[in-house]
């Protein structure tokens, strides 16, 4: 199922700098052999492009040159991942796509974007520039960051009595409301502290309990992907898991078959797998199997299908 992989150390410039980034070439490759090239875009987070366990294998086996980067300020790149907008992350996605189509094994193919979570938004909004050639959307969400918090921290919460349960969502509603509208984080994190002793507090507080990650919060939570995939210009092919607890799976496949652009027919894909979380997997680690054999079944052939679809389309210029 896996390729066996050369990696090539490079980087993608950006604003903040040159990061570090690695291709990841397989090594079935004949000598006059090209593949198209698949950019993975990482979620939220920390992320350095040797971190990605083994999506660049999955990736390749399903016929691809990979390409991963860190985010500013993993890895020893330059800057930090908390002074970005999604704007500025779409940035770098294109910068990287860049780097890839000037690579040989590269040469004259399709060169697009894998973007897991909160990269299915970035990759959207790259799209929406006409820069990649094709979108795969791993567990993106249809809903505003605001609106997938909200429903991934009622989730959370859910057992609660109902008293607190309003209480812990009447504050992050007006957190969210508070960030929004420009407060000051500091301030905004002096109030949430009030509420330190209530049972709710971890769930709500989790990374919104720093300064950098409430300014973070703060410049993407009311971001609208409605109109942006109204503007995508490439195919897209949106993933879902049904046993997601992260994002609304329902309400985001309804944004995305609403929304999306006609294109030719058939050019776009968009699947649920029953029994994939948000990373498409059906069951937690375990030592004895391999974390490849743990994803859904039929993600790899879909992803193998969609890109050879891509290989018979003029890539962008």
């Amino acid at each position: 199922m896996t390729e066996t992989l050369t990696t090539e150390w490079t980087s993608v410039p950006t604003a903040v700098g040159d990061l570090r980034a690695l291709v990841h070439v397989p090594t079935s490759l004949g000598d006059d052999e090209r593949r198209p090239g698949v950019v993975l875009v990482d979620g939220s987070g920390d992320g350095a492009c040797d971190d990605w366990g083994g999506w660049p294998e999955w990736v390749a086996s399903c016929g691809a040159v990979v390409l991963t980067h860190d985010k500013p300020g993993c890895g020893g790149s330059p800057g930090h991942w908390t002074g970005q907008t999604l704007a500025d992350r779409a940035a770098e996605s294109l910068a990287a796509i860049e780097v890839l189509r000037a690579h040989p094994r590269c040469a004259g193919q399709p060169v697009g974007l894998l973007g897991v979570s909160q990269g299915g938004w970035v990759s959207l909004l790259a799209s929406a520039t006409g820069g990649p050639d094709f979108v795969v959307s791993i567990s993106g969400p249809g809903v505003s960051p605001a609106e997938q918090e909200r429903d991934r921290i009622s989730r959370e919460i859910a057992d609660l009595p109902p008293a607190q349960h309003a209480a812990a969502m009447a504050w992050v509603d007006e957190r969210c409301a508070r960030l929004v509208a420009g407060e000051p984080v500091e301030e905004v994190l002096a109030d949430q502290l009030r509420f330190a002793d209530e049972p709710w507090y971890p769930a709500v507080s989790f990374v919104y309990d720093d300064p950098r990650n409430l300014a973070f919060a703060a410049g993407m939570l009311d971001f609208d992907p409605l109109p942006v995939l109204r503007q995508v210009t490439s195919p897209v092919l949106a993933l879902f898991g049904g046993a997601d607890t992260i994002i609304p799976v329902a309400e985001s496949v309804v944004a995305y078959t609403e929304n999306l652009p006609t294109l030719e027919a058939g050019e776009h894909g968009l699947a649920v797998f029953p029994r994939g979380n948000h990373g498409l997997f059906v069951a937690d680690p375990d030592p004895e199997v391999p974390r490849g054999d743990q994803l859904a079944a039929g993600f790899l052939p879909m992803l193998t299908g969609f890109l050879a679809d891509a290989r018979v389309r003029e890539p962008a210029a």
